[in-house]
């Protein structure tokens, strides 16, 4: 099983990124998907999630309204859309796979390998 997260970058407070994860070796219509992060010295943080079908969705409180999770079962891909970046949201952002519908990083079985967002003020 391969988790492969893109789009990371440097941007400026306000700009936007789109993050993708493409998944294999797995049925990637059968999973739930999420997508973490960790800034230095703090622990890992619940982002998003999104169930196998895609028709339901959750947002921490202090992203919600301005990143938008997503899925294409067809390209086995997961996207999560951030918008008005803040200097806050700097961290390696991880996606990852799991069987259930959870906020906890221990319900979910595979990890993608992070990719770095940084966003100056």
């Amino acid at each position: 099983v391969q988790l492969q997260a893109s789009g990371g970058g440097l941007v400026q407070a306000g700009d936007s990124l789109r993050l993708s994860c493409a998944v294999s070796g797995l049925i990637f219509n059968t999973w739930s998907m999420g997508w973490f992060r960790q800034a230095p010295g703090k622990d890992s943080e619940f982002v998003s999630r999104i169930v196998w079908s895609g028709g339901l969705t959750s947002y921490a409180d202090s992203v919600k309204g301005r990143f938008t999770i997503s899925r294409d079962n067809a390209e086995n891909t997961v996207y999560l859309q951030m918008n008005s970046l803040r200097p806050e949201d700097t961290a390696v952002y991880y996606c990852a796979a799991s069987r259930v519908y959870g906020r906890n990083p221990d319900e979910y079985a595979y990890w993608g390998q992070g990719t770095q967002v940084t966003v100056s003020s």
